[in-house]
C-alpha cells in the first residue's frame, strides 16, 4: 500500500516542469542531453511538431512517449520563447557482460537468451529486464534441482555513460529426493505405486538417470502415471487430493508427499455401439476389448476406440471419430459405455508429394509406396509406406503428413518429407576388432548410385589373417515388380594361424549372382548361383583336420554352389531398430559333381520389443549346421562354424568355443564344428543425456549364450556357455563402434576368456 503513493509522487515530480508550461505555439524544438541517441530518434517519438500548440496535457503525453522508448531515465520539458526545450538523461549502454560460476547451463545458450530479452553489449540497460533475467536464471536452476543457487549481479559505471554487468552464480549442490510418500493407498503397496514414478530416491544408477533430481514437470508426469495406473485397475473416481513438496533448510534434500483417495473399484456393466455403423456389428464387437464383468480399465476403453477408428481409417474414413461415453452407477460401482461412431466422409488421396530427396529420384521413393494416388485413404498402407522408405537405409528420418485439400471435404494429400543420409562415400582407414585384429580398409560405396537406389561397392580389407577384395553391384528393382539382382566377384587370402584357429593358408576366388524375390511386404525369397575356387596349403604345424582334408581331397578344389534363402523382416530401422521381428533361413549347397559336395544351413530369428519410449528388449536365437554328401564325408573344415567374441558370445575369446585340435600338433587350437547354437537377450536403453530416439548410439545390458559342436558330438544344451555384461554401440563418423565388458557365467576348464572386447570400422553384428 505504501508503494503506490511513492510511484505517483515520482510521476508528478517527473512531469512537474510540464505543469509550468503555458500553452504556446511551438516555433522550434531543441533537444539537450543527447550522447549516443540522435535527435532524429527523439523527434520520431515526440508527438509534438513545429507549428503545434502545446498544452499541459500534450506536454504530459510527450514525456510519457519518450519514457516509453526505454532510452531515457529522465525527461523534462522547458520553454525559451517560442522554442520547446526537451531535456533528457540517457540510460547507460551496456559495455560488457560477464557471467561466471555457471557450470550446469551452457554459457553460449545463456548469453543468446539474454540477448533476446535485451541484455547484450551495445544495448541500453533496463533495470527491470536485468531483474527479469535473474528470476529466469533462478527458475532454470530450480528446474534442474539447484535450489541453493545464489545469483549476484553488479552494475559498474564506465566512461561515456556505459556500464559493465557482472553476473556471479554460486550454483550450490543439487537437491536430492530423500523420500516420496503416498498417503491414502489401501489396494496397492506403496512400493508398487512408486514403480510408476520416474522420480525416486538415489540409487547406484542415479548419476546416469538423474531420477533423484526433483522437477515440477516430471512430478506432474508421474502423478498422471499414478492416475492412469489406478484407472487401469478399475478405480474410476481416483483422485489426487494434494501434493506437498518440502525442502530442508540447507536446500539439499526434498520430501514429497502425495495424498490420494482411491475410491471404489468399478466393473464394466456392458457396452453398446451407436452412430453410423459402416462396419458390421460383429466386426465392431471384435475390436472392443472390454467385456461385461471386467474390471474397468481406461487403457482398454481408449484402445478399443483407437482400433475402431483405425479400422475405419483403413477403409478411407481418415477423420473417423469414436467417443466412449460412460454411464456411471455409483450405487453398484459399475460403468456402462456407449461408443458413438462418426466415420465422417470417405476420403481419397489426391496426390503423393515428396520433399527433401535432393539426391534421390522421386521414382525410388514412389515405388515403395503402398498408398496410391486416387485410391481410398488407408492408415495402415500409409504406415507401411513410411516403414518401407525407412528400411531403404537412405534416410535418417521419414515424416508423413496428410493435410486436407483446400476446398474439398473428401480429399487429402500425402506429403512425404525425408532427410537424406550420406550413403555414397569413399572411406580409407584403420580399424580393429577382437576377431580380425588390425584392419586396413579402403572402399568406395555408392548405396544410391546417381540417385537411382542402385548400389555399387568396391572394398579392400586387410587384417592380420584375412586379405579380402570384392566388388558388388545390386539393383533392388531389377524388374518392375521388385525382384532384385546382385552381382559380385571376390578374392580372399587367409592365414588362419594368425587368427589362432586351425592353422592353414587358403586362396579363394569366386563370383556369384543372387536374385531376391519379394513374396509380400515383409517377406523375400533369394536364389543364387556362384562359382568358387579354393587353394589350400598346410604344413606339419597345421591342425590335424586341415592336414587330413588336404590329404584326402587335395589342396585345389573348384565348387559350383547354389544358395537359397527366405527372410521375413518387420524391423522399423536397418541400423538401430526399436521394434519388429525377423526370421531368416539361408542355405548354401554345392552342385552335385563339384570337387566338394556339401551343404550349409543357417537359421536365425529375433525381435525388438519396446517396453516404453526409452527401453527396448531384444532377443535372438540362431542354429547353424552343415555336412557333406556324395563324395565328401563331411563339411569342409574351412567352412566350419566358430563361437566366442564380440559377434557371438562376448566374454569368451574370439572363436575359442567348441572342438579343439585334439591329437594334432596344437591340442588347444580351436578347429570349429559343423553345428552351432547362439542366443542373446539384451535390454537396450539410450545413453544418458541423449534423446530416447537417438539414432547413432545406445547402451545395452546383455546375456549371451552359445556353443559349437564337432562331427559326431551330440548337441547338448548343458554344454552352452553363458556370459553377461554391458555394451555400447555408436554409429560414429569413422564407422560403427562396439564396446562390451562381459563376464562368463559358467566358465569351464580350458575356456579362454576376454573381459573387454571392441570392434571399430566393421559392421554391427
Amino acid at each position: 500500500m505504501k508503494v503506490l503513493p511513492a510511484v505517483l509522487l515520482l510521476c508528478l515530480l517527473s512531469i512537474a516542469p510540464a505543469y509550468g508550461i503555458e500553452s504556446f505555439v511551438v516555433k522550434d524544438i531543441s533537444v539537450v542531453g543527447l550522447q549516443r541517441i540522435s535527435a532524429g530518434t527523439v523527434f520520431n517519438y515526440l508527438p509534438i511538431k513545429v507549428g503545434s500548440t502545446i498544452t499541459p496535457r500534450r506536454a504530459r503525453d510527450a514525456i510519457r512517449a519518450l519514457f516509453k522508448t526505454g532510452f531515457f531515465r529522465d525527461v523534462t520539458l522547458d520553454r525559451s520563447g517560442g522554442t520547446l526545450i526537451v531535456k533528457v538523461v540517457e540510460r547507460p549502454s551496456i559495455a560488457s557482460i560477464k557471467v561466471t560460476g555457471v557450470k550446469e547451463l551452457d554459457k553460449k545458450t545463456l548469453k543468446k537468451g539474454m540477448a533476446q530479452v535485451g541484455l547484450a553489449e551495445g544495448r541500453v540497460l533496463n533495470k527491470s529486464v536485468l531483474d527479469q533475467m535473474e528470476q529466469e536464471l533462478k527458475s532454470q536452476y530450480f528446474a534442474r534441482g539447484y535450489y541453493a543457487v545464489k545469483i549476484k549481479t553488479t552494475v559498474t559505471p564506465r566512461p561515456r555513460n556505459r556500464v559493465a554487468i557482472n553476473v556471479v552464480v554460486s550454483e550450490g549442490h543439487v537437491a536430492k529426493i530423500r523420500q516420496i510418500t503416498i498417503v491414502g493407498n489401501h489396494s496397492f503397496p506403496e512400493k508398487r505405486l512408486l514403480g510408476t514414478f520416474k522420480l525416486g530416491t538415489p540409487t547406484i544408477f542415479s548419476f546416469l538417470t538423474k531420477n533423484d533430481q526433483y522437477s515440477k514437470q516430471q512430478l506432474a508426469g508421474d502423478l498422471e502415471n499414478l492416475r492412469t495406473f489406478y484407472q487401469d485397475h478399475g478405480f474410476l473416481n481416483f483422485n489426487i487430493d494434494s501434493t506437498e513438496v518440502s525442502i530442508t533448510p540447507d536446500r539439499r534434500q526434498i520430501y514429497i508427499t502425495v495424498n490420494i483417495t482411491e475410491g471404489r473399484r468399478y466393473k464394466v456393466a456392458g457396452y453398446r455401439i451407436e452412430g453410423n455403423l459402416i462396419l458390421p456389428k460383429k466386426v465392431l464387437d471384435s475390436l472392443i476389448s472390454i467385456k461385461p464383468g471386467d474390471v474397468f480399465s481406461r487403457k482398454k476403453v481408449v484402445d478399443s476406440s483407437k482400433r475402431i477408428s483405425g479400422r475405419l481409417g483403413d477403409l478411407g474414413y481418415a477423420f473417423a471419430n469414436v467417443n466412449a461415453v460412460p454411464k456411471i452407477d455409483r450405487k453398484n460401482a459399475t460403468v456402462f459405455f456407449t461408443f458413438y461412431v462418426d466415420p465422417g466422409k470417405r476420403v481419397y488421396v489426391r496426390r503423393v508429394n515428396f520433399s527433401g530427396n535432393n539426391s534421390t529420384d522421386d521414382y525410388v521413393l514412389r515405388r515403395e509406396m503402398r498408398q496410391f494416388e486416387g485410391a481410398w485413404f488407408s492408415a495402415s498402407k500409409i504406415k507401411l509406406s513410411r516403414q518401407r522408405l525407412q528400411r531403404l537405409g537412405l534416410f535418417d528420418s521419414v515424416n508423413v503428413q496428410t493435410p486436407a485439400v483446400p476446398g474439398s471435404s473428401d480429399e487429402v494429400d500425402m506429403n512425404v518429407n525425408v532427410k537424406e543420409r550420406l550413403v555414397n562415400n569413399f572411406m580409407a582407414g584403420i580399424g580393429y576388432s577382437d576377431v580380425d585384429h588390425l584392419l586396413l580398409t579402403a572402399s568406395i560405396t555408392f548405396q544410391n548410385l546417381f540417385g537411382t537406389g542402385k548400389q555399387l561397392s568396391t572394398s579392400v580389407d586387410t587384417s592380420s589373417y584375412d586379405k579380402h577384395v570384392d566388388v558388388t553391384y545390386t539393383n533392388p528393382y531389377y524388374t518392375e515388380n521388385g525382384v532384385s539382382r546382385s552381382l559380385s566377384v571376390y578374392d580372399s587370402q587367409i592365414n588362419a594361424a594368425a587368427a589362432y584357429i586351425a592353422a592353414y593358408n587358403s586362396s579363394t576366388v569366386g563370383a556369384a549372382v543372387v536374385y531376391g524375390i519379394p513374396t509380400g511386404n515383409f517377406r523375400t525369397v533369394s536364389i543364387g548361383l556362384g562359382v568358387e575356387r579354393v587353394a589350400l596349403s598346410v604344413n606339419p604345424t597345421s591342425a590335424l583336420v586341415a592336414q587330413n582334408f588336404v590329404a584326402q581331397y587335395g589342396g585345389d578344389n573348384s565348387v559350383v554352389k547354389g544358395t537359397f534363402g527366405w527372410e521375413r523382416n518387420t524391423l522399423d530401422n536397418p541400423i538401430f531398430p526399436r521394434k519388429g521381428t525377423y526370421q531368416r533361413a539361408q542355405t548354401e549347397v554345392s552342385v552335385p559333381g563339384s570337387n566338394l559336395e556339401y551343404y550349409l544351413v543357417r537359421l536365425k530369428t529375433g525381435g525388438y520389443y519396446p517396453l516404453n519410449s526409452r527401453y527396448t528388449l531384444e532377443g535372438r536365437a540362431e542354429y547353424d549346421f552343415g555336412g557333406g554328401y556324395g563324395n565328401t564325408a563331411g563339411l569342409p573344415f574351412y567352412k566350419n562354424f566358430y563361437a566366442g567374441g564380440s559377434s557371438t558370445v562376448r566374454g569368451f575369446s574370439p572363436e575359442s568355443l567348441g572342438p579343439k585340435d585334439v591329437g594334432g600338433p596344437n591340442p588347444t587350437l580351436p578347429v570349429g564344428g559343423d553345428r552351432r547354437i547362439l542366443g542373446n537377450l539384451s535390454f537396450l536403453f539410450p545413453v544418458p543425456g541423449t534423446a530416447s530416439d537417438n539414432k547413432s548410439m545406445r547402451l545395452s545390458v546383455f546375456t549371451d549364450a552359445g556353443m559349437v559342436y564337432g562331427t559326431g558330438q551330440p548337441v547338448e544344451l548343458g554344454q552352452l556357455r553363458y556370459a553377461a555384461g554391458l555394451a555400447f554401440h555408436w554409429y560414429s563418423p569413422v564407422g560403427p563402434l562396439s564396446l562390451s565388458v562381459a563376464e562368463p557365467l559358467n566358465k569351464k576348464p580350458g575356456d579362454n576368456t576376454q573381459t573387454f572386447q571392441f570392434t571399430l570400422g566393421t559392421t554391427f553384428q
